[in-house]
C-alpha cells in the first residue's frame, strides 16, 4: 500500500567541503591525499540521482527545503559553539573538531541541513505527508551541544525532536539511528529527558571516541529512557532482525511514540569502509517497513528519516533507494544489483554468539523498563 511520502534534498548540503584528506586521514607529510574526505557530497548525490533516475522522485510529495533558524538551533546547541562554526566558516573554514572540517560554506550547508530536517518534518505533522525523507549533509547524530565530532556539525534529528516538541507539541518521540556509529550527540541531547526515547544499534564500539554501550541509560528524570543495542562486527540481517524483534520493537511499544524519527545511516552495509557489518537493501527494507508498522500503531504512521552516514558510492543508493520504496510503498523497476552478490556472502543468519548477545540485551533492557518506567 502506498503512503503519501516527502522528500527533501538541497544542493547546498551537497556543496559542503570537509576538504582535502585522505578518507578519514588530514592529507600532508607521508598522509597522501585522497582528493576528498570520506564524507564528500558523490555518495549522496548519486543517491539522489537514483531516486530521480528511477522515476520513484515523480512520486513522492516535493517538500521545498529551508534554512534551520539560529532560534531552532540553539533548542539543542550552545551559542558558544554555534558562534564558533560561524566564525570558522567566516575566516574561511578549518577543523571544528575531531574528522569535523567545513570550508567557507560550512556554516550555510550545516544550517541547510537541519533545515531539510525541519522541512521533511514539518510536512509530515501538517498533513502534507505522512513519511518523509531529507537527504542531509553535513550528518548530526555525534554533533554534541558545545562541540563537533565524526563528521558532524548540528544535530539535525535531536533539533528534529525539540522542534517536534516546541512546535507541534509532542510529548513522546522515539528516535531509532541504525547508522553503524553510536548515536552519541543524540543521547547527550536527550539523556535527562523521558519525553523523547533514544535508540541507537550499532556495532560495538565501531567509534573509537565514544562508547555506545548497554549500561548507558539516561540520568535523572530520563534514566532507563536511553538504549543502546551495540552488535558485535559482522552481523548480518539475522541478527538485524533479531535485535529489532526482541529488544527494539518490544521497547517502542511500550514507549508508545506520537513520532518516530530515524536516523538512517547506511554504513552497516557490507561493502563500506567505516563499518564490519554485512547489510544489504533487503535488510533496510525490511527495518524501514518494522518500523512503519509500529508507526501505524502509535504514531499515526508518522515516520521521518533523516540522512546520516553511509561511504560506499556503489551500493549506499541502492540501500537508500530501497528504504525509500518501503517508506513510501512505492517500488520501482530498479533491481538492487548487490544483492546477488551479497546472497552469496556467508554469516548473514543468526550466529550463535550474535544470539546469546541480544538474548542478554533483551533481558536487561525489559529489567530497567520494568524498574524506571512508570
Amino acid at each position: 500500500m502506498t503512503t503519501p511520502t516527502a522528500y527533501v534534498w538541497d544542493e547546498r548540503c551537497f556543496a559542503h567541503d570537509p576538504g582535502d584528506y585522505a578518507l578519514v586521514l588530514k592529507a600532508g607529510g607521508f598522509v597522501e591525499s585522497y582528493g576528498h574526505h570520506i564524507e564528500h557530497a558523490d555518495v549522496k548525490r548519486r543517491f539522489h540521482n537514483l531516486v530521480v533516475a528511477s522515476g520513484l522522485g515523480e512520486r513522492l510529495v516535493k517538500a521545498p527545503s529551508r534554512d534551520a533558524s539560529l532560534a531552532e538551533v540553539l533548542r539543542v546547541h550552545r551559542p558558544g559553539y554555534v558562534e564558533r562554526v560561524r566564525a570558522c566558516a567566516a575566516a574561511g573554514g578549518g577543523e571544528l573538531g575531531p574528522g569535523t572540517a567545513i570550508a567557507a560554506n560550512g556554516f550555510d550547508a550545516a544550517l541547510r541541513s537541519a533545515g531539510c530536517g525541519l522541512a521533511a518534518l514539518d510536512a509530515v505533522m501538517r498533513g502534507d505527508a505522512v513519511r518523509a525523507y531529507a537527504l542531509t549533509r553535513p550528518p548530526g547524530h555525534h554533533a554534541l551541544p558545545d562541540a563537533a565530532l565524526g563528521f558532524c556539525v548540528f544535530a539535525n534529528a535531536a533539533i528534529m525532536a525539540e522542534h517536534a516538541v516546541a512546535a507541534w507539541g509532542l510529548t513522546r518521540i522515539a528516535i531509532v539511528d541504525w547508522d553503524v556509529h553510536f548515536g552519541n550527540g543524540t543521547q547527550a541531547v536527550f539523556a535527562a529527558r523521558r519525553d523523547v526515547f533514544t535508540v541507537s544499534i550499532h556495532q560495538e564500539r565501531a567509534y573509537l571516541l565514544v562508547r555506545g554501550e548497554a549500561d548507558e541509560l539516561g540520568e535523572g528524570a530520563g534514566l532507563g529512557y536511553n538504549m543502546n543495542v551495540p552488535l558485535p562486527a559482522g552481523c548480518g540481517f539475522g541478527a538485524y532482525r533479531d535485535a529489532f524483534e526482541r529488544v527494539i520493537a518490544p521497547a517502542l511499544e511500550a514507549f508508545r511514540p506520537e513520532l518516530i524519527i530515524v536516523a538512517s545511516g547506511y554504513d552497516a552495509g557490507r561493502l563500506d569502509p567505516l563499518g564490519r557489518m554485512q547489510l544489504d537493501g533487503i535488510a533496510f527494507r525490511w527495518m524501514t517497513e518494522r518500523l512503519a508498522d509500529l508507526a501505524v500503531r502509535h504514531a499515526q504512521g508518522r515516520i521521518v528519516m533523516t540522512h546520516e552516514g553511509g561511504y560506499c558510492p556503489a551500493s549506499v543508493p541502492f540501500f537508500g533507494l530501497a528504504t525509500l520504496e518501503a517508506l513510501s510503498g512505492e517500488r520501482t523497476a530498479v533491481a538492487c544489483p548487490i544483492t546477488p552478490m551479497h546472497d552469496q556472502v556467508p554469516g548473514q543468519s543468526l550466529q550463535p554468539h550474535q544470539a546469546e548477545r541480544i538474548t542478554g540485551l533483551a533481558g536487561h533492557f525489559a529489567e530497567v523498563r520494568e524498574r524506571h518506567w512508570a
